[in-house]
């Protein structure tokens, strides 16, 4: 069942989506050569921690940190520990924030000092085929207008999404319905509907869209061992142009 969330429930949703994004942001600045995937978590613990939420990632199906931070060929869910970021690295940081009831979830990648034309190319790419996204997530659209938009932008430069995986709804829950895949056909799934909240987060890949999962159970890798880059955003349909909740109100 897909929750459409009351005016209220949106106001606390944008409390909680602030905190999420200044986690971000904070995470992003932290990216450097250096300095440890472990030491990005616990400052976004922290942080997280100061603003009286809790951080959604931490023992959520047993996973044991507050970011997911995954590097250079780790689409998703890699797990902080002692590895040293080095010069030319890409970073995906995946974070959420629990305040008020309700959940705040966003990502992005980032440079990590200098990195090649190709890896910043990679990244634009994959931030704007979510804006790219979001154009169709408007009041009697389906779901799959989204869907087909990230995926026509993503292939039209020479990319490849991510299928394994998907976005999905947002709120009381951290995972809800309904499934925001960044493939398919225009025209399909569910209708949207004002006060539907989303998260819509392109997973995008240098070369296949294949994956596999590493023994940990969590890591996420391209098949092929080339790049990849997530863009995540949690956003509101409204009566007019979808509103971004997880943006740091400055």
């Amino acid at each position: 069942m897909i929750s459409v969330k009351s005016e209220r429930e949106l106001e606390v949703m944008r409390r909680a989506g602030r905190i999420t994004a200044k986690a971000r942001e904070l995470a992003g600045r932290m990216v450097r050569p250096g300095v440890t995937t472990r030491e990005i978590d616990k400052a976004v613990h922290d942080y997280i921690v100061s603003q009286g939420a809790k951080p959604s990632f931490l023992h959520y199906g047993g996973y044991p940190a507050s970011a997911c931070i995954s590097v250079n060929d780790v689409v998703i869910h890699g797990i902080p520990d002692k590895r040293v970021l080095r010069e030319g690295d890409i970073v995906s940081v995946d974070v959420g924030a629990y305040w008020g009831g309700f959940h705040g979830d966003c990502a992005a990648t980032f440079a990590c000092g200098n990195i090649s034309p190709e890896a910043k190319r990679l990244i634009e790419v994959t931030k704007q085929s979510f804006f790219e996204g979001i154009k169709f997530a408007r009041q009697g659209n389906r779901i799959s207008d989204i869907s087909h938009a990230v995926q026509s932008y993503v292939e039209a430069n020479g990319y490849s999404v991510v299928r394994s995986y998907v976005g999905h709804g947002v709120g009381s829950e951290m995972h809800e319905a309904p499934e925001v895949p960044n493939f398919g056909n225009a025209g399909r799934g569910p209708r949207l509907v004002r006060g539907m909240t989303l998260a819509v987060e392109p997973m995008v890949t240098e070369g296949t869209y294949e994956i596999r999962v590493l023994k940990d159970k969590w890591t996420v890798v391209t098949a092929d061992g080339k790049l990849a880059a997530h863009y995540e955003n949690t956003i509101a349909i409204t009566a007019g142009d979808p509103e971004i909740l997880t943006v740091t109100g400055e």
